[in-house]
């Protein structure tokens, strides 16, 4: 499957049973609410996979089990954070043999890797492994910038192809276009940003309330897509408040709660997180109560007309 850099790529929660077991179950109801509503990919193992929690086993039981539930109709990527460049490629290695499709990849993770140490970290992954890459560059987060000149040299690698956007500067875009053209697609990688950087030139959205709200972030990039901007920033004003929940410490905990009020998840996390408490528990169910009470009336987003 060759990979198109394009549409919404929810970033999928990991499920948890009580007693701290993966639960399939649950996680099967949530990825096919993804495919039923259009998405054109499923992330695994990113920060709201609660990937540094996770075991080698669980993300390659994830891969597995998520390739078989998809069973092709679109690609699967895991996100490779890992702490050493030997790690890194071991994990991209076995991406490859479960069946995973492309990779989402951080620069090395505890240590803050100089710029030639970045670059040659990336490289050296590319460089044993045939699938493609989506380099995660969110310097706010993980306090490592992949900048542009870096950019130019790991495009060496034809299998880097795509960058998750998420410096939080929309004007990245632009200057991304203009030096790289189409050789760099961009998929936005911060929600309360998403419908801005679509209308500048994005190809797609790395998202993360899609996980309790599929059809509603799928609606949103199929009408900009068609040039319905306007029924595109209506449904994305009725969304901002729960896409908010995603650029917090708690998001995991946030967005699984807004999987249990739409059905399609659970509340359990793994230790050290702790399911929201208090006044952060009151505020979150507050937001979420308040967007079902005035959820909107989607347009068939299915099948609309694409502008040329």
């Amino acid at each position: 499957m060759s990979i198109q850099w394009k549409g919404i790529m929810p970033a999928v929660t990991t499920k948890f049973t009580k007693n701290d077991e993966l639960d399939f179950k649950m996680f099967e109801t949530n990825i096919k609410a993804q495919l039923d509503a259009g998405v054109h990919g499923i992330v695994l193992g990113g920060t709201l996979g609660e990937a540094s929690t996770l075991i080698d086993e669980e993300k390659r039981a994830l891969t597995t089990t998520t390739v078989d539930i998809v069973k092709g109709q679109v690609p699967v990527f895991i996100n490779i954070a890992e702490q050493s460049t030997k790690q890194a490629i071991l994990a991209a290695q076995k991406a490859e043999i479960d069946g995973a499709k492309g990779l989402m990849m951080l620069p090395p993770m505890r240590y803050k890797s100089g710029d030639a140490e970045t670059v040659a970290y990336f490289k050296a992954v590319a460089n044993n492994t045939s699938l493609p890459i989506m380099v995660y560059n969110n310097p706010v987060d993980y306090k490592i910038e992949v900048t542009h000149d870096m950019f130019e040299e790991i495009l060496v690698c034809d299998n880097i192809q795509a960058v998750k956007e998420s410096t939080r500067d929309t004007t990245n875009i632009t200057r991304i276009k203009n030096r790289f053209g189409n050789r760099l697609k961009i998929m936005t990688g911060v929600d309360t940003i998403a419908l801005e950087s679509l209308l500048l030139g994005a190809e797609g959205w790395v998202a993360g309330l899609v996980c309790a709200f599929p059809k509603e972030t799928v609606a949103i990039y199929e009408l900009q897509k068609a040039g319905r901007i306007q029924e595109a920033l209506d449904i994305y004003r009725w969304f901002m408040p729960l896409l908010e929940l995603d650029i917090s410490p708690k998001l995991v905990q946030n967005i699984k709660l807004a999987e249990v009020a739409t059905g399609i998840g659970t509340e359990h996390v793994r230790l050290p997180r702790i399911p929201l408490q208090g006044t952060e528990r009151t505020h979150v169910l507050n937001v979420i109560e308040q967007a079902l009470k005035h959820r909107p009336t989607l347009p068939d987003y299915k099948n609309l007309s694409v502008l040329v």
